[in-house]
């Protein structure tokens, strides 16, 4: 039952007692209630569901009651609401667009400063050059095997089965080779000293037995290294070969040793060398091989001239004769004879042919000659197949001054013409197919030089070597690649 009279829960004093009927205090009791949230909001309004005021009728008789009011405000405390789950889809576009940009901008700086590719020459004339005709037949002898070619060019003729054979003092033809890349000499030059020791005193007097030796040389003698290869390759001297070994090597088995390995970087494969002076039966050969070791003897001045002397004479004044007695006829250059019972007659030999602008060197081999006197067959087989060989030259015009034969390409699409700097002509025989090539002679191309400035050779020959080479030039100026080639670089 409601209060009635002074309570002071409604007027909070005491005072006369008074009436309320049940609508009236509830409606009072609403006001207080409000009034209290109003405070510890700070303030915010409240709402019920019906007006705040003295003004709401009191609910029916039998009406549930009424629910509490609800807030329409949020605290001032309360946290910021949660930032939204996706930007607006206007704004990735755009930093998508930055972005590519961006990289954009980073390849087009990388790309223009890469280092520029090397230029190289290309070739765009014929890469090769017949001869009409039939391949020459040269006179080869009626037994033994024989070959000939002409330096940087290819075989011109051949004959007989390249079967492996003795070949006596033509070994000291490797054992030149072998010293000479050991102890390189310039032409003219008398080169390091050689000690004879006693061993080459005493096989020096193996002459009396049919040896061929120096005897004039006694123990502590000191040999240049000239005289020593004169000794070895004019009068062929055993004993010298022997004493090139030990001073080399130590000893002659190391020094054969050596004299195989140098044969198979030249393509020797079927040459044996078992001793440094070719006396030994078993040191074999063939035509064909000695003509590669030939083909390099030729390259070395200060060995041809020694070869190509018709005699020499030793420190101690005495004269020797040289067994190859092409020389100095025809041009011959030597290079090596040798014999043995077994070996026969045998002859390692070159020669120079200059044919209008140019000079070839021919070499030719010839082994297994029997008919005595063995070094006279082959001396005179040998010289007839040479001038055959040298006759059968000829010089063809293939290119005027200034004819474009290739370009250089700066390896990003620029090409450059170049010509020959002078008229090309080209040396063979009938049947001839040479092969020509254009290289930088061993020298970097530039990526700037002017018009007429020497970027390189255009060389004629077997593939591997060549008998002909002609300075090439710049038709135009050469200039580095442009900016839009730089940066739309792949490679």
């Amino acid at each position: 039952m409601p209060p009635t009279g002074n309570h002071p829960a409604i007027h909070g004093t005491a005072g006369p007692a008074v009436a309320f009927c049940p609508s009236e205090y509830r409606e009072l009791r609403e006001e207080r209630r409000l009034a209290h949230l109003w405070s510890a909001y700070g303030g915010r309004a409240v709402t019920t569901p019906e007006s705040t005021g003295r003004q709401g009728r009191a609910p029916e008789a039998g009406a549930p009651p009424q629910e509490p009011p609800t807030l329409t405000a949020e605290p001032a405390n309360t946290p910021p609401p949660p930032p939204a789950a996706f930007r607006p889809a206007g704004k990735r576009p755009r930093i998508w667009a930055a972005s590519a940009l961006l990289l954009l901008l980073v390849a087009l700086a990388v790309q223009a400063l890469r280092p520029l590719p090397a230029p190289t020459l290309s070739l765009s004339a014929d890469a090769t050059y017949t001869f009409e005709g039939s391949s020459p037949s040269l006179p080869w002898p009626t037994e033994g095997q024989g070959w000939m070619s002409v330096a940087g060019l290819g075989t011109m003729d051949r004959f007989g089965e390249q079967n492996p054979v003795p070949i006596g003092s033509v070994a000291k033809a490797m054992t030149a080779y072998v010293i000479l890349r050991e102890h390189p000499l310039q032409p003219g030059a008398d080169g390091p000293s050689v000690t004879v020791d006693a061993k080459a005193q005493k096989e020096g007097g193996y002459d009396a037995a049919g040896e061929s030796t120096l005897n004039t040389v006694k123990e502590n003698d000191r040999l240049s290294l000239k005289d020593a290869l004169s000794a070895l390759m004019i009068p062929s001297a055993n004993n010298i070969a022997r004493l090139l070994a030990r001073w080399d090597s130590g000893s002659e088995e190391a020094f054969a040793g050596k004299m195989n390995a140098a044969a198979r970087r030249l393509g020797m494969d079927r040459t044996t060398y078992t001793d440094p002076s070719g006396l030994k039966e078993t040191t074999v050969s063939t035509a064909e091989d000695q003509v590669k070791l030939g083909n390099e003897l030729v390259k070395i001045k200060a060995l041809t001239d020694i070869t190509r002397l018709p005699q020499w004479k030793d420190p101690s004044g005495r004269t020797w004769r040289n067994f190859n007695s092409l020389v100095p006829f025809d041009n011959a250059i030597g290079i090596k004879t040798g014999s043995t019972t077994k070996a026969g007659g045998n002859l390692l030999f070159a020669a120079t042919r200059k044919t209008g602008r140019q000079t070839v060197t021919v070499v030719g081999a010839i082994l297994g000659q029997h008919r005595a006197p063995v070094i006279d067959t082959v001396n005179a087989v040998s010289k007839k197949v040479m001038a055959a060989a040298r006759n059968a030259l000829q010089e063809r015009a293939l290119m005027d001054k200034g004819t474009v034969v290739g370009h250089v390409d700066d390896g990003l699409g620029g090409r450059t013409p170049v010509v020959t700097s002078e008229p090309v002509s080209v040396v063979g025989w009938t049947g001839l197919t040479a092969k020509l090539k254009l290289g930088n002679g061993g020298t970097a191309i530039p990526h700037t030089a002017p018009a007429g400035k020497r970027v390189g050779v255009l060389s004629i020959g077997d593939g591997t070597g060549s008998a002909v080479e002609v300075p090439v030039e710049l038709r135009r100026d050469l200039g580095q690649p442009g900016t839009a080639a730089r940066l739309t670089r792949l490679g």
